[in-house]
């Protein structure tokens, strides 16, 4: 329970946090003022006291931010040190056979309250279809179910969406009706955007338009969880395990192994990670900080270690966002208060340009409160996340095929990497009339207007430039090999 009063009982007084300066204790009670305000636009009793909570645990964030901003603290970069041996255990020494009756403990969430913006599509991006006619969410149902009957166990599909993707997410899970498998779905969070100048939140009303608010990262998982009842649920159904991934992330199935090294080394938090490349340079890593293990997400990073923080010498892994929880620890710890993770400041700007602020944290960064909490080193193929238009294109070629909803190699590719593809902007609209053949394919740069015709096949090293004002079509049954096309459509050889 949060030891705060409601914004319903107007609590005067001193905040209880320590403030060092004036203007921190000024801003504190303005924004205190104005969500009570928020709070008072609600008529319904019931929605009036779980916006009431929201807006605690809003608020709980953003007076913290007030005070590390006023305390100016910042990590002391000699304290961080790559984590040592046992914070990190390698896959291959996970136990290579698993206790049956360790999934009927386990539930699977997947966060999806992400848009598909990026991918030129609107609505939620687990409803884009990814392979074989097949959106994420569709893979996601075939994976679970084929472990519920193959294995004669009731693993149930958790789904947190976002106030973005809520009503999309409840309209396309109808048609899993008669699937066997349970799903259930909660909102996260939504927090208001905050006037970069003022400090002070962007909504007027509660129900004022989406574009003021915010969902407030994964990390809001703990919090929403608790809130929506979810957690207790689980609880009571028997499960102890919760596998927790990103909905875009292909590589995330549910592992034995690594569920079976969490029931032996009564772990109660497991984050995946895997090693680092130069496409990796942003994500977070483990870190060891006063023995204690970390996560440190670039936002984190003073900008004078950024390209320390990117280098693969001190920190060679990162963060695939794959946790594994244990819900009974989760419960004891969110019974003694929120639980506090870094603050990552997300600047953004309004449609008009004014410029907000959104205050956000990162789920694994939980990973501090929990006991015997490590990583593992997992192979990179539980890493395969869709987050643009060439990860989609991957996807969908002769890379990869589908087995019970999950992602296979082709055994006819000859090396263990998978392509490098980069797609120019304009390839959020379609300019395949079908997949290109890639399978002996290495790298591919396409920038510009370029077309692909169908039963194209893309081999070694293949570099298409369209100038501006130019187009380029590639005809139907074009074979390149090792080609560079520039904009007058003159073939040179790699």
């Amino acid at each position: 329970m949060s030891l705060m009063p409601s914004f319903n009982a107007r609590a005067r007084g001193t905040s209880h946090f320590d403030f060092k300066t004036a203007t921190t204790g000024v801003a504190a009670k303005a924004m205190r003022n104005e969500i009570s305000q928020l709070v008072a636009t609600v008529d319904d009793p019931g929605a009036k006291k779980a916006f009431d909570v929201e807006m605690q645990s809003f608020f709980m964030l953003f007076t913290r931010y007030l005070s590390e901003r006023a305390k100016a603290q910042e990590l002391d970069w000699e304290r961080i040190k790559s984590p040592s041996e046992d914070q990190i255990v390698p896959y291959l020494k996970l136990p290579t056979s698993a206790q049956h009756g360790n999934l009927s403990k386990l539930a699977v969430l997947k966060v999806n309250g992400g848009l598909g913006t990026s991918m030129g599509m609107t609505g939620a991006k687990s409803a884009l279809e990814v392979k074989d006619d097949m959106t994420f969410l569709d893979l996601t149902v075939r994976q679970i179910e084929h472990l519920n009957t193959s294995k004669k166990v009731d693993v149930p599909l958790i789904l947190m969406t976002s106030f973005n993707t809520h009503e999309d997410t409840l309209r396309i899970i109808k048609k899993y009706a008669n699937q066997q498998l349970r799903i259930t779905t909660f909102n996260q969070s939504r927090y208001p955007r905050i006037h970069k100048e003022t400090l002070l939140p962007v909504p007027k009303r509660a129900d004022d338009d989406k574009s003021n608010w915010y969902p407030p990262g994964h990390g809001d998982l703990y919090n929403a969880l608790h809130h929506s009842g979810v957690l207790d649920q689980l609880i009571s159904e028997g499960k102890e395990y919760l596998f927790v991934s990103n909905s875009d992330n292909l590589g995330a199935v549910v592992d034995e192994r690594i569920l079976q090294h969490m029931v032996d080394s009564q772990a109660e938090f497991l984050m995946e990670v895997t090693d680092k490349t130069k496409a990796d340079i942003k994500g977070g890593t483990l870190i060891d900080y006063d023995g204690s293990i970390r996560l440190l997400e670039v936002a984190q990073v003073p900008s004078e270690h950024l390209e320390d923080f990117k280098s693969v010498r001190k920190f060679k892994i990162f963060n695939t966002n794959n946790l594994w929880l244990n819900l009974k620890a989760l419960k004891r710890i969110m019974g003694s208060g929120e639980v506090e993770m870094e603050i990552i400041i997300n600047p953004k700007s309004m449609d008009d340009g004014t410029p907000v602020i959104q205050l956000e944290t990162a789920s694994g960064a939980a990973i501090k409160h929990f006991n015997n909490a490590h990583g593992i080193n997992v192979p990179r193929s539980r890493f395969l996340p869709v987050k643009s238009c060439s990860d989609l294109l991957l996807i969908k070629s002769d890379i990869y095929s589908i087995e019970h909803g999950q992602l296979v190699i082709n055994e006819a590719r000859m090396f263990e990497t998978t392509p490098v593809i980069k797609l120019g902007d304009h390839f959020k609209k379609k300019r395949f009339k079908k997949i290109p053949k890639i399978i002996e394919l290495d790298h591919l740069t396409v920038t510009g207007d370029v077309y692909f015709g169908r039963n194209v096949t893309l081999r070694g090293t293949v570099i298409v430039v369209a100038n501006e004002g130019q187009r380029i079509d590639i005809p139907d049954g074009c074979i390149l090999e090792n080609r560079l096309l520039s904009g007058n459509l003159s073939m040179i050889d790699l």
